[in-house]
């Protein structure tokens, strides 16, 4: 049975198994970092201070203080944008992480959904004239590709709200596409720390967009929000020795990935074209059965299916390093794959 929208891939781990589920860098956080994180507990009697971490974000991207709002990872963004914003025709562009949708949902709203096909590359035209609020990802979870900021651009108009998950952008060197520093009228941009730095249990992340959008969050969030250690991280991880640091990591990623991907191709499988985040999307006969098979073999890997617009012949695998990746083709290969 499909288990829906709120599957993701820390679902899919266990104890024993090799973690390749779960997009978030390994060996992290890096120790310099884990050290401010441990210092910062000297100051939990106080109330967190968001100041400081949002000068840092607005810094980082070219922005005022007034369009930064920090928040506890990207989900509680989304959350916050369901709740305040009112759309007459909500949709989002899939295949994507489903919380957006899974948010809207919560908070009443009807959603409608455009599947892109063949290589997953947007298609503006393919977006309702009159909706009013379109969410897409960039690069996107799960297919891993990594969309023109034209083509994103061109989605925005008056009257309608383009929100753009860049969790993952900080995959890509340089950030080419990255709306972040640019912000168009009617874009609101959501990122995240979570998965360069490994802060999946802190809940680090923050949203771009202009600044009476950014009150009206605000009032919806509720007070201290962000913990203490997170902001110390957010603003830790802002800094240009930080941005260089996972510029350094994404170039290494991105000659592993591109390598995994075509060792992945050479078998016969079907990978998306053009990967550029920190895991690939493959087509598999049979994906479910071989997800169970490597299981049984100590290895994890995110089933396809809980995202609309794939189905049960799609995987997700996470970009390790090289040793590791090499040991899942050796388990893939004793499979028959």
């Amino acid at each position: 049975m499909n288990p829906g929208l709120r599957h993701h891939g820390d679902a899919e781990v266990g104890e024993g198994l090799a973690d390749f589920a779960v997009n978030v860098r390994t060996g992290t956080p890096p120790q310099w970092l884990a050290e401010r994180i441990r210092a910062s507990v000297a100051g939990l009697a106080a109330y967190p201070d968001p100041r400081p971490a949002r000068r840092a974000v607005a810094r980082r991207h070219g922005r005022s203080a007034e369009e930064v709002l920090l928040t506890a990872g990207a989900a509680e963004a989304f959350v916050l944008l369901a709740r305040v914003l009112t759309p007459r025709r909500a949709v989002v562009v899939h295949p994507q992480f489903t919380e957006p949708e899974a948010a809207l949902r919560a908070a009443g709203h009807e959603v409608e959904r455009v599947i892109l096909s063949k290589d997953f590359t947007l298609d503006p035209c393919l977006v309702p004239d009159d909706a009013d609020l379109v969410v897409v990802g960039n690069p996107t979870n799960p297919t891993s590709v990594l969309h023109p900021s034209g083509a994103i651009t061109a989605l925005a108009k008056p009257g309608r709200t383009v929100v753009v998950d860049e969790a993952f952008m900080d995959c890509v060197p340089g950030e080419p596409e990255s709306l972040a520093g640019r912000l168009p009228t009617g874009v609101v941009v959501i990122r995240s720390l979570t998965k360069t730095w490994g802060l999946a249990g802190l809940r680090a992340g923050y949203v771009l967009a202009d600044p009476h959008l950014v009150g009206r969050l605000t009032e919806a969030q509720p007070l201290w929000a962000v913990s203490t250690p997170a902001l110390v991280a957010v603003e830790a991880c802002s800094t240009p020795e930080a941005v260089a640091e996972a510029e350094a990591w994404a170039v290494e990623l991105g000659a592993e990935r591109d390598r995994l991907a075509a060792e992945l191709t050479a078998r016969g499988l079907y990978v998306v074209p053009e990967a550029r985040a920190s895991f690939l999307c493959l087509c598999v006969p049979d994906a479910l059965g071989i997800r169970a098979l490597l299981r049984q073999r100590g290895y994890a890997v995110r089933r396809g299916d809980t995202f609309p617009g794939l189905g049960s012949d799609w995987l997700r695998i996470a970009v390790r390093d090289r040793q590791s990746n090499d040991r899942l083709l050796e388990v893939l290969g004793e499979l028959g794959i």
